[in-house]
């Protein structure tokens, strides 16, 4: 059986690096990407391979336009066809120096990173799906949003991610009814996952993290890569233009 072609975005860690482990794992060859932390892009790339599958790295800025298509044309050269692509890219304004910005500083490289650059890839990437001759099932992009952008969130957090993550669900349900039924998209809602945040984040969030769940558990990036292998499958080829919250089932709780 040929193994399926798999681009994952922002791969070097978190949620993307998960996502490209379990494709590999399953079979699947994967483009890893990443731009800042290549000890980390190296490090997924290094899963990869010891998943049994190939692999190919691309160090890339998807803020910007010309490095999208770039990221997309090389992608596409690989295997000259590209099966299931995955936008995990993400800007990290919650640990490090970016946590020291303003908020007007951060919304602007959410909006870049996340919505801008998911937007300008996914067109692109359908177009060249609908034109490609693929030997795999139907074509699927999938996207990344979160679980309570529906809803809402109070504080900074909740202003810069609830608007930037609901953009990229509405994005992705207005694409799969462009680009259906040549090419399936969907998007994730991820819910309180434990990654670099999640695993210094204080008593008070973590509490709120157990609470918020019925499971009364994080998620971890292993649950988001399950369902992304899931959606990307033949067998939910009927799963179309959905957004799917993993996170445990979401339980609302007093904050104040």
């Amino acid at each position: 059986m040929t193994p399926r072609v798999v681009v994952v975005t922002g791969s070097s860690s978190g949620i993307g690096q998960a996502i490209a482990e379990t494709f590999a794992r399953h079979g699947d060859d994967v483009l890893v990407h990443g731009f800042q932390n290549l000890a980390g892009l190296n490090e997924t790339a290094k899963r990869v391979v010891e998943a049994g599958s190939q692999v190919r790295c691309i160090v890339s800025d998807v803020s910007k336009a010309d490095s999208v298509r770039q990221l997309v044309q090389a992608a596409f050269s690989w295997r000259e066809r590209v099966d299931v692509w995955i936008n995990a890219a993400g800007a990290d304004v919650l640990t490090g120096r970016a946590s020291k910005l303003s908020f007007e500083e951060k919304l602007e490289r959410l909006w870049q990173t996340d919505v801008v650059s998911t937007i300008q890839i996914s067109r692109v990437v359908a177009d060249r799906m609908i034109a490609q001759e693929s030997i795999a099932a139907l074509p699927t992009i999938l996207n990344i949003s979160w679980d309570q952008a529906e809803f809402g969130m109070e504080g900074d957090s909740g202003q810069l991610f609830s608007p930037t993550k609901a953009a990229i669900a509405a994005f992705s349900k207005s694409l799969a009814k462009t680009v259906g039924p040549k090419v399936r998209v969907n998007c994730i809602a991820p819910g309180w996952i434990q990654t670099a945040w999640g695993e210094t984040a204080s008593e008070a969030w973590d509490q709120r993290a157990r609470g918020e769940s019925m499971l009364d558990r994080w998620g971890r990036p292993s649950d988001i890569a399950n369902a992304a292998l899931m959606l990307a499958s033949p067998e939910c080829e009927f799963m179309n233009g959905q957004t799917i919250a993993v996170n445990g089932g979401w339980k609302p709780i007093r904050t104040n």
